[in-house]
């Protein structure tokens, strides 16, 4: 493994990717939801869109909705398409020094497998824990990164902090949905994708607009001069209304 790189500030990068409709070009969850999920997973999630719950709520009762096989479950997960420039912008940015990792709202069970599927097995991944219960066919999903004070099954923020806890480090956020928009605010550069787009330039931060990872992978080796010169230093405020809801329409 290489050394951690640092730019001409002398600082290092810590690459955060949100999964769901960033790295997968579609919401894993919301397919097995309309493929296998019971009566009542969409009336969660109209609640959770109304922002009535919380996302780490409305995943739990939705994955206990769910009717689907372990082999079902894993045909469907291998049948899930990833942006093809991924895997090159995961080995670029580990070949240039970077540490890159996964933080999602969705289901780990899937991450790894697609992951497994395309030579990136050993990124570390930060989800929501799905479970086989002893009933067939049914599951039920747990919150190993939730955080007190906020709703989401995995605190984003909490996640982002930690990656800039050491003097000198540096995050950077790629993300897409609604999950990401309180993580936008406290990474210190953002690669934006679809709304996550209009929310950074909402709020100021600072950020550049991608398609995909292949423009991801265009603009890494220039990180360090896109970024701000000073990280940033601002503590999160936990009784925000953006940290405390879990908003996002992607986990």
């Amino acid at each position: 493994m290489p050394g951690i790189a640092t730019g001409s500030s002398g600082r290092s990068w810590n690459i955060l990717c949100d999964f769901d409709g960033t790295v997968t070009q579609d919401d894993v969850v919301d397919g097995l939801l309309e493929r296998f999920g019971q009566p009542g997973w969409q009336a969660l999630e109209d609640d959770w869109r109304a922002e009535l719950i919380g996302s780490r709520e409305c995943m739990q009762r939705q994955v206990a909705l769910l009717d689907v096989s372990a082999q079902e479950l894993d045909d469907y997960i291998d049948a899930v398409q990833i942006d093809p420039d991924f895997p090159n912008f995961a080995d670029a940015a580990r070949s240039m020094g970077y540490r890159v990792s996964i933080i999602s709202d969705g289901i780990d069970y899937a991450i790894h497998r697609i992951l497994k599927r395309h030579r990136l097995s050993d990124l570390p991944v930060a989800a929501n824990r799905l479970m086989p219960t002893t009933a067939p066919r049914r599951w039920r999903l747990t919150s190993p990164f939730e955080a007190a004070g906020c709703l989401s099954g995995t605190c984003k923020c909490a996640r982002i902090l930690k990656a800039r806890s050491q003097p000198g480090e540096r995050a950077l956020l790629i993300g897409d949905g609604r999950s990401d928009f309180c993580a936008s605010g406290a990474a210190d550069f953002v690669f934006a994708k679809s709304r996550l787009i209009e929310h950074c330039r909402s709020e100021g931060a600072a950020h550049r607009p991608i398609a995909g990872f292949r423009a991801a992978l265009e603009l890494l080796p220039r990180l360090d001069s896109l970024a701000p010169a000073d990280p940033i230093d601002d503590p999160i405020d936990s009784t925000h209304p953006l940290y405390s809801l879990a908003n996002n329409d992607s986990r």
